[in-house]
């Protein structure tokens, strides 16, 4: 994903033909639907007059989806959509379509994150972690400076790395267990 703060900026021409002013070229509604996608924000303006008509444009991509058969939006939300412009209601309209697509960005994001690590969505995880920490502090002694190996990576290097460490680690336990004894 393209993290950019300033939305790329496309001006419409009077012959209606759209053009990227990053890479210098005319683009089309797809091209703009790309970007959106590959999470850029968008701005289109009319050369001529400046009017900003990037709302017209979004709306055009998401008829051109739905005419498609891209269905997305079932019938009784278009329906009540279009109840919305000719009733009061219409103020609270944009501000719950809004709230429930950052709750669906938000549910999506959490569900990625839950699938990287599955035990995590597992009640009681954090505490069972917790117990295993401290089981693992206990073992050791306090020894602040132990750790586990990782197994990130799959080069020898770090592997041979990580065994010198465990034995220096068994070393100093070994060492930790004799003075208990005596």
């Amino acid at each position: 994903m393209a993290e950019t703060s300033a939305p790329l900026l496309i001006k419409r021409y009077a012959s209606r033909r759209l053009y990227n002013t990053e890479t210098s070229d005319y683009v089309t509604l797809e091209d703009i639907s790309g970007f959106i996608r590959d999470g850029r924000d968008v701005q289109i303006v009319d050369l001529k007059s400046g009017d900003d008509l990037t709302r017209q444009y979004l709306l055009q991509i998401v008829a051109d989806h739905e005419s498609r058969g891209e269905n997305v939006l079932p019938l009784a939300v278009l329906t009540d959509l279009v109840r919305s412009y000719t009733t009061q209601a219409q103020s609270v309209v944009p501000q719950f379509l809004a709230m429930s697509f950052d709750m669906l960005r938000d549910g999506q994001s959490k569900m990625i994150e839950n699938l990287a690590n599955p035990m995590s969505a597992m009640p009681g995880y954090d505490a069972m972690k917790a117990q295993q920490e401290a089981f693992i502090k206990a073992m050791t002694g306090g020894m602040t400076n132990w750790s586990a190996p990782t197994q990130d990576s799959d080069d020898g290097e770090e592997h041979e790395d990580d065994l010198e460490t465990i034995k220096k680690q068994l070393s100093d336990l070994q060492a930790q267990l004799a003075k208990l004894g005596k």
